[in-house]
């Protein structure tokens, strides 16, 4: 091949791998030397313009262009006028075609341009593949509305069930609250019911049917909770999707975001929290390109963060963005006003999910009323539930609730502390035997019997522990 300045050899390239990977290239490949004189095309290039090796090798890209065989407006003339790469479009004579064209230069050692490397692709195909995405994203687009709609449908089946005075002024919150796009930040115990009322948020929203999306920051390794909120681009770290990936904040952009336990999330995480929330927009990691969000957060924990922030494990700044609108939600113990709905409500629940016609009686729901529930409405509803699987006479009585939760380990508490004589509490655990049999039995002969006792004995005790006729 032969330049204005003599005979160019590109053993290298004709020889070695740098020419198989250019032949195998999809994209139109053409080199020129630093003169602008061609010295390669790929068979890409052949086989998608059918312009022969022959008609370019050798000769200066001005002349072909000039002849009518190449395109209109060279990139490689301005590549070598202006050192740098180019993009452009331009218009192939033979073919009447537009194409996207890129001009890279490679230096020498002397910085002086050595050779330009030109690709080349067709419209058509760029139309396809962009084509090909828009339907990609089309797809995952309706696959997240249909996730949604199901989580939407999901939290709809689960009503806040309430009684209490604590419990109605929260609803009074909420139900300001949901039409606006304020951040809430709900606390309270686990089991207190706080994804319950970020569903009553977003159910009574303007964003319902949009995105909901949850996520646990406890559940996830601080070392991954990044990308999972955030998303990456390709190559970002070891190990990352060569497509890359959206975060939980992209999925949920024009619907609702719930950050769940948002106090277990590591300090170096919140300042970049911090950053999205004040200016509505991110950075996916490894990425340069800003996504803006048209989101709502809603963000809950069992944590005192107040208290994590004089410790230095909570931001302060973070705090006051997060709880614009705080909410707190009371532990089981101190609206015990809720016990009996709750309970009824999952004995209801589960009689119908298991086909049975079990029910709570009086005394059941007393005994229930009176534990202090440290798993809160969570460990009410999977008691309740076990009770109804394990019935077998229909009915729910005092002594198998009080039963039930010795079996697990936890004594039945008063409301108060505990000050009375072990006489007095004989007495109290002696009281709902009786009565608890009474029930399973109906009679007190029956009863006495169930219980191993005669029935004069029985009247006596029923006398002594203020067990009324109505109760036998």
């Amino acid at each position: 091949m032969q330049s204005g300045k003599g005979v160019v050899h590109l053993t290298e390239l004709e020889s070695g791998d740098y020419k198989s990977i250019c032949e195998n290239l999809y994209d139109w490949i053409h080199i020129t030397d630093g003169t602008g004189t061609i010295l390669f095309i790929n068979k890409a290039y052949t086989r998608t313009t059918g312009i022969l090796p022959e008609e370019l090798l050798g000769r200066k890209v001005s002349e072909i262009e000039a002849e009518g065989i190449l395109y209109t407006g060279s990139v490689t003339e301005r590549v070598l006028a202006q050192g740098k790469r180019i993009n452009s479009v331009a218009t192939i004579h033979r073919l009447n075609k537009e194409v996207l064209v890129t001009g890279t230069p490679v230096f020498d050692e002397e910085k002086n341009i050595r050779l330009v490397v030109t690709n080349t692709r067709d419209f058509p195909e760029l139309k396809r593949l962009e084509a090909q995405l828009l339907a990609l994203e089309k797809k995952q687009e309706k696959a997240v509305q249909e996730l949604a709609y199901l989580r939407s449908r999901q939290a709809g089946d689960k009503q806040t069930i309430y009684h209490s005075a604590a419990m109605r002024e929260v609803m009074e919150i909420v139900r300001k609250v949901a039409p606006t796009d304020v951040t809430v930040l709900i606390t309270g115990e686990s089991g207190t019911g706080k994804e319950l009322i970020a569903n009553e948020i977003y159910q009574n929203s303007d964003r319902c049917g949009k995105p909901f999306i949850k996520l646990n920051c406890a559940a996830i390794p601080a070392e991954l909770l990044e990308s999972e909120l955030f998303g990456y681009e390709e190559g970002a770290f070891t190990g990352a999707k060569r497509t890359g990936k959206a975060g939980m904040f992209e999925l949920a952009n024009t619907g609702v975001l719930l950050l769940d336990e948002v106090g277990d999330m590591p300090m170096a995480l919140q300042a970049k929290l911090l950053r999205v929330l004040q200016e509505r927009s991110l950075v996916r990691l490894g990425g340069s390109k800003t996504i803006d969000l048209d989101i709502r957060v809603i963000a809950a924990t069992n944590k005192e963060l107040l208290t994590q922030v004089r410790q230095g494990r909570f931001r302060e700044d973070l705090y006051y963005r997060l709880s614009v609108v705080p909410i707190e939600l009371k532990p089981l113990r101190e609206r015990r006003e809720d016990i009996p709905v709750l309970a009824r409500h999952f004995c209801e629940l589960y009689r119908r999910k298991y086909g049975k016609e079990t029910e709570l009686s009086p005394n059941a729901v007393a005994e229930l009323a009176k534990y202090d529930w440290p798993g809160n409405i969570r460990e009410l509803e999977n008691l309740v539930e076990r009770l109804v699987v394990t019935d077998s006479v229909g009915e729910i009585g005092g002594c198998q609730v009080a039963s039930a939760l010795n079996f697990s380990g936890t004594a039945v508490p008063e409301a108060g502390p505990l000050r009375a004589s072990l006489k007095t509490q004989l007495q109290t655990f002696e009281r709902e035997l009786i009565l608890g049999a009474l029930e399973r039995t109906g009679s007190l002969r029956k009863a006495a019997a169930s219980l191993g006792v005669e029935h004069s004995t029985l009247v006596k005790k029923c006398k002594r522990l203020g067990i009324s006729s109505a109760k036998r």
